[in-house]
């Protein structure tokens, strides 16, 4: 188990007011409002929303234009939200709630325009604890906008924990999942580069479990998976269980970008692959860690247990 110097480390503080937790004698969170969460139809959004419901939390789901709804996990309310809402629809939205689960939605980039405001209305509202899903590495690398909204919590004193996830599973099964199913190969410009790859129900286990016990205030979590694969072992794995050869291509940069803009994709979009597998290709995502285990007290889910629950969406009709 690496240190928890390591897998886990508290930022630096600011003098001032705090907002503390309310703890129990048996360490727990004394609950007395809902869980907000954002992005609650979402890979991770979901897997959080369905875990605290699963624990007896009421959970209420940001839903955006009041739609949607029926795409929430059981027992999790729907509640109309909008990140572009002015302050008073902001503050309407967290009503009844003292958690905040926030995570920030792919297509938006300006969070001081969209993810400031609500955590203004947040921190106005009686939130108590705010969970943000951030990034990996995130600390050294200032231009992302995960970056920007870690500092401003940081700066306005906010009761937060920073989820720092490595590299998703469920890449594999949505954004990588055509490639897999109809040309049997996984075509991505990583190398021979490792990952410490983390299903997002791990994250969504730790998310809840941050959500209810004390002792997370101020603390940024590094989020790995246990194993460290490299594409070809992912690629091994997925045709033991599919029962047919699913191959790594490993093309190069140029060969992956070119296919990119062939298939019709923006150049936003080709921009951040490209920088995604600079990064990959660096193993700086490499490093496994127990910090799931140590939070959760079960083991992060291993590829290939993963591969077995999910290899639905690989099979070919």
């Amino acid at each position: 188990m690496l240190s928890r110097e390591r897998s886990a480390t508290r930022t630096g503080r600011r003098p001032g007011r705090r907002r503390e937790e309310a703890e129990t004698t048996d360490g727990a969170i004394d609950e007395n409002g809902a869980v907000f969460v954002t992005g609650a139809t979402g890979t991770v959004g979901s897997a959080v929303a369905e875990t605290l419901a699963a624990r007896g939390q009421r959970v209420i789901g940001a839903v955006r234009g009041g739609s949607g709804g029926e795409a929430l996990p059981a027992g999790v309310e729907g509640r109309p939200f909008d990140f572009a809402a002015d302050r008073p629809a902001l503050k309407a939205a967290l009503e009844g709630c003292d958690r905040l689960f926030l995570m920030r939605p792919p297509p938006i980039d300006d969070v001081r325009r969209y993810l400031f405001p609500l955590i203004d209305a947040a921190m106005g509202s009686g939130i108590r604890h705010i969970t943000f899903l951030s990034l990996q590495g995130v600390q050294h690398n200032k231009g992302t906008p995960h970056y920007a909204v870690e500092r401003y919590l940081h700066q306005i004193d906010a009761p937060y924990t920073f989820l720092r996830p490595n590299f998703f599973m469920q890449n594999l099964s949505t954004t990588y999942r055509d490639g897999i199913r109809d040309r049997n190969e996984i075509y991505l410009p990583a190398g021979r580069a490792f990952t410490a790859f983390i299903d997002a129900r791990d994250i969504g286990a730790v998310a809840a479990h941050v959500l209810t016990s004390t002792g997370h205030l101020r603390r940024a979590y590094t989020l790995n998976g246990e194993q460290s694969l490299t594409y070809r072992n992912v690629a091994r794995i997925l045709s033991e269980v599919l029962g047919r050869t699913i191959r790594y291509a490993r093309p190069s940069e140029a060969e992956y970008l070119e296919r990119l803009r062939q298939d019709g994709l923006p150049e936003d979009y080709i921009a951040v692959q490209k920088m995604i597998y600079r990064v990959v290709r660096f193993n700086i995502s490499a490093l496994p860690n127990r910090a799931v285990r140590r939070l959760t007290g079960r083991p992060a889910t291993t590829f290939r247990e993963f591969a077995e629950r999910e290899k639905a969406v690989w099979q070919v009709d």
